[in-house]
C-alpha cells in the first residue's frame, strides 16, 4: 500500500506529458463539439494505443484463461466464488453506503454480510438474497465521490483495469487503502492471500464479460468508442443508484472499469 497510492498519483501527473490530445472539432460545427464534449476525451489518441496494448493482453492471457476457468469450473462453483468475492468487498461498500449518507443501503449490507458469513459458509452462498430477500448493490469510493460533488475529469484507458477517469482511479486507490486486508500486515501468507484474491478477481471478472466483450468485438464498428459509451452510461447509473440490485459481485462495468470492477 505504500506504493500503489503514490504510483497511481504519479500516474496521473504524468498522463498529459504522455499523452497525445485528440484534435479539436471546428467551434463553427455545434454537432462536433457537442459530440466531442460527450466524449470526454481529450487525449483519445494516448486512449486508444492503451487500448491496443489492452487487447493484445487481453487477447494472449486474459481471454483464453477466463474461457478455460469456465470451461473447467462448474457454474455452480464460478458462483460461489463469485458470492464469496463480493462479501470481501463488504467493508469497502459498506463505508461507502454511509459515506453517501445512505442508512438502508447501509443497513443492508452489513445484514447481507452477517448472514451470509454465518449462514452462507464465508459468503460462498447468498443466503440473505435467496432466503431472507435482501440483495446485494456495489458501491465504490468513485461513486462517492461523484455523490460529493467531484467532477470525473477526462476519459481515460488503463491496460488490465480497463476504462476509467481520475476521479475513479482515485477512488480506485481509496479502496485498496481501506481494505482491512490492506491492513492485516505482511507475511507469506498475507501476500499469498492478497495475491490469489486479486488473480481470482481478474479471472472472475473476465469470466463474466466473454459474451459481452466477444458481441462487441464482433458487432461493433469501432470498439474502443463502444466501450467508452457503455462504461460512462454504466457509471452514471450506478452513481445514481439505477442499476438493479444484484448480488454485489467482484466485477462489475464492461470492460475492467476501475470504477467499478477490480478495485476491493
Amino acid at each position: 500500500m505504500k506504493t500503489t497510492l503514490p504510483c497511481l498519483a504519479a500516474a496521473l501527473l504524468a498522463l498529459p506529458l504522455l499523452a497525445g490530445c485528440a484534435e479539436r472539432p471546428d467551434p463553427t460545427d455545434p454537432d462536433a463539439v457537442a459530440e466531442f464534449r460527450q466524449n470526454n476525451d481529450p487525449i483519445e489518441p494516448f486512449n486508444r494505443t492503451m487500448y491496443s496494448v489492452h487487447q493484445g493482453i487481453d487477447k494472449v492471457v486474459l481471454r483464453p484463461v477466463a474461457v478455460g476457468y469456465r470451461k473447467v469450473v462448474p457454474q455452480p462453483v464460478r458462483t460461489g466464488i463469485r458470492n464469496l468475492l463480493g462479501n470481501l468487498r463488504t467493508p469497502v461498500i459498506l463505508a461507502n453506503d454511509m459515506l453517501q449518507g445512505q442508512p438502508r443501503r447501509a443497513g443492508d449490507t452489513l445484514g447481507r454480510f452477517l448472514i451470509n458469513t454465518t449462514l452462507g459458509l464465508g459468503g460462498i452462498f447468498d443466503v440473505a438474497s435467496s432466503h431472507f430477500g435482501v440483495r446485494g448493490h456495489s458501491e465504490d469510493y468513485g461513486q462517492t465521490l461523484a455523490v460529493w460533488g467531484v467532477g470525473e475529469g477526462a476519459y481515460l484507458f488503463i491496460p488490465i483495469l480497463g476504462p476509467s477517469n481520475p476521479r475513479d482511479l482515485t477512488g480506485f486507490g481509496l479502496g485498496i487503502a481501506s481494505d482491512p486486508l490492506t491492513w492485516v500486515g505482511q507475511g507469506v501468507a498475507v501476500d499469498a492471500l492478497v495475491g490469489t484474491r486479486t488473480g481470482v478477481t481478474v479471472v472472475d471478472t473476465r469470466e463474466s464479460l466473454i459474451d459481452a466483450l466477444d458481441a462487441v468485438d464482433r458487432e461493433s464498428l469501432d470498439s474502443y468508442a463502444t466501450l467508452r459509451s457503455a462504461y460512462r452510461q454504466r457509471r452514471r447509473a450506478e452513481i445514481e443508484n439505477r442499476i438493479g440490485d444484484a448480488a454485489p459481485a467482484a466485477a462489475g462495468g464492461t470492460g475492467f472499469g476501475v470504477g467499478t470492477g477490480i478495485a476491493p
